[in-house]
C-alpha cells in the first residue's frame, strides 16, 4: 500500500526489504568464509626439503622401493601422492587433504636421548615427536633414520604398515645417541 504523500511503499516494507537483503549478504559471506578450501588432490604435493644427508643410501632405496602403494588410515585407503618438483630425495607421501609423509636418510633426531620414551611397533622402535596437528615418528633402530609424519586425525594403521615394511627390509641395530 503506497504512502499517501509520495506513492512510495510504506516505511516498514522498505526497512524489512533492506534487512532481508543485508541478512542474505551476510549469509553468503559467512558461507564463503567457512566452507573448506577445495582440495587439490589431483595436483602434485609440494613439500619443503629437510636435511637428508643419507637419502641416497642403499637402505633408503630398499625401504622406499618396498613401501606400499596404499596405506589404510581409519578405514580409508590412502594412495601414494605425486610430489611436486623439486621433490625432496627419498620421500614418499600418501593421501590428499592431510597427507602422510615418509622421509628416509635423515640425521639423528635431537630428541633421541638415552631417556627418550620409545615405542615398539611390529618389531621397530619409534621415537614420537609431537607437533601441531601432526606427529613425526622416527625409526631409531636401523642403519638409517626414517621419519613418518602422520596427522593427528590418522589412526595407527599407517604406522603399523610402515613398521612391517621397515622390519622386513632393514636389519635392526643398537640405538645410537651420538
Amino acid at each position: 500500500m503506497p504512502d499517501s504523500d509520495t506513492g512510495a511503499p510504506p516505511r516498514v516494507v522498505l526497512v524489512t526489504a533492506t534487512a532481508l537483503a543485508v541478512a542474505l549478504a551476510v549469509a553468503v559471506a559467512v558461507f564463503a568464509l567457512t566452507r573448506p578450501a577445495p582440495s587439490d588432490s589431483a595436483g602434485p604435493l609440494p613439500l619443503v626439503p629437510v636435511p637428508a644427508p643419507f637419502a641416497g643410501s642403499p637402505d633408503c632405496a630398499t625401504l622406499l622401493g618396498a613401501v606400499p602403494s596404499e596405506l589404510t588410515s581409519n578405514g580409508t585407503a590412502l594412495k601414494v601422492r605425486e610430489l611436486a618438483a623439486p621433490a625432496p630425495p627419498a620421500t614418499v607421501a600418501w593421501g590428499t587433504d592431510d597427507p602422510l609423509v615418509l622421509r628416509c636418510g635423515l640425521n639423528r633426531p635431537p630428541e633421541l636421548t638415552p631417556t627418550a620414551q620409545l615405542r615398539l611397533v611390529n618389531k621397530v622402535q619409534w621415537l614420537q615427536v609431537p607437533g601441531e596437528g601432526a606427529s613425526t615418528w622416527y625409526v631409531v633402530d636401523r642403519d638409517v633414520y626414517a621419519a613418518l609424519t602422520v596427522p593427528d586425525s590418522a589412526g595407527t594403521g599407517p604406522l603399523q604398515q610402515i613398521s612391517d615394511t621397515v622390519a622386513a627390509k632393514l636389519a635392526p641395530r643398537p640405538l645410537r645417541f651420538s
